[in-house]
């Protein structure tokens, strides 16, 4: 909260023989003191840490600024590579392939998260670490792109990085609640600020479309349906215990 303006405050009216008497003193203004009183600016005030029992919400980070002319690859990298349309559950896709294929990133943009390590666990809460090693992307063109259930993290890929169209970001594995099957699940998301998203970074617009394109060399954009769905929903909050690979 702002304080009152000091600046306009009426000064209470001392006698004025304690006045001159002060002044004879030879109370002298502090060095550096200005001729006319400076308004204080805002207090800074230490954050409050968060309540793990009732975590802030996740708020949308708006596509208005993203790039149109951004180029897209197919996310895996290798000769043999089947998905199906539709994911159990929720809008995802999962991509079968050789383990240790390449998975690299389909477009220029910067890292969000990595997970380095594969914390899931089939006794513990399903959702949060279900996709084990994972890399999520936020493109030029403002549409958060995750991959996950790899089997290793490249080096140097690392939350912040700048990475381009192509480039290896790990490869294929069956980490997490992956069912032993080595494979890629793949989603696209807005980016949403606050929380572990993870119920939204899994994915939250069919990729089998923008798939279908980029596998035979096309660039389709899946930047107005993320947006559309952006709009409507905005950063919905965590569902109950998922059973679902991501």
């Amino acid at each position: 909260m702002r304080s009152p303006s000091i600046g306009r405050r009426t000064l209470p009216a001392y006698p004025v023989l304690l006045l001159v008497a002060a002044l004879a003193a030879g109370c002298a203004a502090p060095t550096g003191r200005a001729d006319r009183w400076q308004e204080p600016g805002p207090i800074a005030t230490a954050a409050q840490p968060a309540d793990p029992a009732s975590p802030a919400p996740p708020t949308v980070s708006p596509l208005s600024q993203a790039r149109t002319d951004v180029k897209r690859v197919f996310p895996v990298r290798a000769g043999d590579v089947a998905y199906h349309p539709t994911h159990s559950g929720y809008p995802g896709t999962d991509l079968f392939a050789d383990c240790g294929e390449p998975v690299v990133a389909v477009t220029d943009g910067v890292v969000l998260e990595v997970s380095r390590v594969d914390r899931f666990d089939k006794r513990g809460p399903l959702g949060p670490d279900n996709g084990g090693l994972s890399v999520s992307l936020l493109g030029d063109d403002g549409v958060r792109y995750y991959g996950s259930h790899l089997s290793a993290i490249t080096a140097g890929v690392d939350a912040g990085v700048r990475v381009r169209a192509g480039q290896q970001l790990g490869k294929l594995g069956r980490t997490g609640n992956a069912n032993n099957v080595c494979h890629l699940h793949f989603g696209l998301s807005p980016k949403c600020t606050g929380a572990d998203d993870w119920w939204i970074r899994r994915g939250v617009v069919w990729p089998a479309p923008y798939l279908d394109s980029w596998r035979k060399g096309g660039n389709r954009s899946p930047v107005a349906e993320v947006t559309a769905w952006q709009r409507k929903h905005g950063c919905p909050a965590a569902p109950g215990r998922s059973t679902h690979s991501g």
